[in-house]
């Protein structure tokens, strides 16, 4: 297949492609493939490339992984909130920090986590009536909340939920503006804007920082190396010269893995929860399975292996709503894409919303089809068609905790409901920082009788 980059749809803007995708990415993003493999798109007096195909994807993320970067922008608007953490780290820096926190992540360390994971799904449950209307997206934030902040920090938020929801929010707002600029606001600048987004940062600061402080100090009466969480890991970490992260490394990678562990994996929850409800005979298959493996007891870790169709459910919603829907990567020397030559510093954009919407690789890709991701389908594949935690090197480090983490909250939560949309309430995917319902996800909830679970 010729891969030379061809160009974008024709556009006489003077701005080129950029007002046209900063208006609605979604669609840029699907349309592309049909333009080639590799295409080239115009963002004012930049010229990027977008990577549509999981070759071209495969090659950025994977085999010559070596040859690019995180993007400038995204280091400039994440730096403020992320710090030198994993997320917009580089170089041998980033390389240092990501075996630093490792082990924190390590299967047997995960594995800990699974009866907390359980236990606030079961509270969650606890509040839900039979006949109500909630906002799914909400409780689905606040399940995530308690699971990371304990598991990963061994803190309990009881009572600050929406605080700590509200903080969050307003700054993925602020980034989500700052990165659909393809030149943002200096951070020194005192605009409106600006200031709330330094405000929301420092909340989440002064609750970071607080943790840490406490766990030096020994306030909570335990001493470092026997809490168990990731937070123990990242404090005893040690470097091959015997040196440890200081408190503002510690903060960069906490900061880290709260965003990428509360905002992501509600994101994945509340669309699950709405494509079962939109899909009754995968929804029986589910519970069919629910009551198959556990028979109306609490779920444990040991059952997850058994819960294929629920892990099969789950990663068919994340090819239909990715919560991260794309990703940017910045040449670090010339190189080549697909036969195109790529100067130094030219960005590529990673397709991921387009590749897991076309039908050469998902045919019907906007039918919710579970059996896409049986082991023998999933296997058949080619490589970087299905990145949702992404791929190569900087694979998403918490993707096994992210995935216990829905398995168990659909097995206790299934079990005891079922929920179907508001009628009349408008479900639109909103391309933020993470894709999210731009409305919310309003919910009927029904108590499942103990005869039908």
């Amino acid at each position: 297949m010729d891969s030379i980059a061809k160009n974008g749809p024709r556009t006489l803007r003077p701005g080129g492609h950029m007002r046209s995708f900063f208006d609605n990415p979604l669609s840029m993003l699907i349309e592309s493939p049909n333009h080639g493999d590799i295409v080239r798109w115009r963002f004012g007096p930049l010229r990027v490339f977008v990577a549509n195909s999981p070759e071209m994807i495969h090659d950025v993320l994977v085999s010559n992984a070596s040859s690019y970067l995180k993007s400038v922008t995204t280091k400039e608007v994440m730096k403020p909130l992320l710090g030198a953490g994993l997320f917009v780290n580089d170089g041998d820096s980033w390389k240092k920090q990501r075996k630093l926190v490792a082990p924190a992540f390590h299967h047997k360390r995960i594995a800990t986590y699974a009866d907390l994971m359980v236990r606030y799904a079961e509270e969650l449950a606890s509040q839900w009536r039979d006949g109500e209307v909630i906002d799914l997206e909400q409780y689905m934030a606040e399940y995530t909340i308690h699971v990371v902040s304990k598991a990963l920090f061994d803190a309990e938020v009881s009572g600050e939920e929406s605080e700590l929801r509200g903080t969050v929010e307003a700054v993925l707002h602020a980034v989500d503006k700052r990165l659909m600029t393809l030149f943002p606001i200096p951070m020194w600048m005192p605009t409106p804007e600006i200031r709330k987004y330094k405000a929301a940062i420092a909340r989440l600061d002064a609750m970071i920082y607080r943790i840490i402080e406490d766990r030096r100090n020994g306030k909570t009466g335990q001493n470092i190396d026997d809490k168990g969480d990731a937070l123990s890991m990242l404090m005893l970490s040690q470097d091959e010269d015997g040196s440890r992260m200081d408190d503002k490394q510690v903060r960069d990678e906490v900061m880290t893995m709260f965003g990428a562990g509360h905002e992501t994996t509600s994101r994945a929850l509340t669309w699950t929860w709405y494509l079962l409800s939109q899909n009754p005979d995968v929804e029986q298959r589910f519970h069919d399975e629910l009551q198959s493996v556990l028979g109306g007891r609490t779920p444990t870790l040991e059952d997850l292996s058994q819960l294929t169709y629920t892990e099969q459910i789950l990663k068919e919603s994340m090819r239909m709503y990715p919560p991260a829907w794309t990703t940017t990567r910045q040449a670090s020397q010339e190189t080549t894409l697909g036969g195109e030559p790529i100067k130094k510093n030219q960005v590529v954009i990673i397709n991921i919303w387009g590749v897991h919407h076309n039908p050469t690789y998902f045919p019907d890709p906007w039918t919710f089809n579970p059996e896409r991701f049986t082991p023998e389908r999933e296997k058949a594949l080619p490589k970087s068609a299905y990145i949702p935690f992404g791929n190569g090197p900087r694979v998403c480090i918490g993707n096994a905790f992210a995935m216990m983490e829905a398995k168990l909250a659909l097995a206790v939560l299934g079990q005891r409901f079922r929920l179907t949309l508001k009628p009349g309430h408008p479900v639109e995917p909103e391309d933020m920082f993470t894709l999210r319902p731009k409305y919310g996800m309003l919910m009927h909830v029904a108590v499942r009788q103990p005869e039908l679970a």
